[in-house]
């Protein structure tokens, strides 16, 4: 082991196990533009099959024509505040989403900035740093 490496481990031994919790959690979450090119932007047309909504980014696998689509969606705290829930789609819903392409070849991902529902007007827009949501009239 070198001497940076052993410093380093020596330091990380000492430190607050609450401290360093904090430090891995956000060394782990990535930063938006590292994973997505926010300099593109794609439209995919598909049928939802999987819906998660976790901590920390809620995310929705989508059918489209033979491949499927992971989309990342704002975290889940914002999500949350702004109303929508585990329910807010499901399996079989047909959506047409916008948003950024995964930086992966081929990219399969995106992390989205728009998704409409068009079967009863459901709207997702992520405008600047925040989520809107337009839920269907009752």
């Amino acid at each position: 082991m070198n001497w940076v490496a052993r410093n380093l481990c020596g330091k990380i031994s000492h430190m607050n196990p609450g401290v360093l919790s904090l430090i891995l959690a956000l060394a782990m979450h990535h930063s938006i533009a590292g994973v997505y090119d926010n300099g593109r932007e794609v439209t995919i047309e598909g049928v939802v099959a999987e819906y998660h909504f976790v901590n920390p980014h809620p995310f929705i696998v989508v059918n489209v024509n033979s491949e499927r689509w992971t989309l990342e969606l704002d975290n889940l705290s914002e999500l949350v505040e702004v109303g929508m829930t585990k329910d807010t789609l499901k399996a079989g819903d047909r959506v047409v989403v916008r948003g950024s392409p995964a930086r992966t070849k081929p990219p399969l991902g995106l992390y989205v900035r728009k998704l409409d529902r068009a079967a009863d007007g459901f709207r997702y827009e992520q405008v600047g740093r925040s989520p809107r949501v337009q839920f269907p009239s009752k």
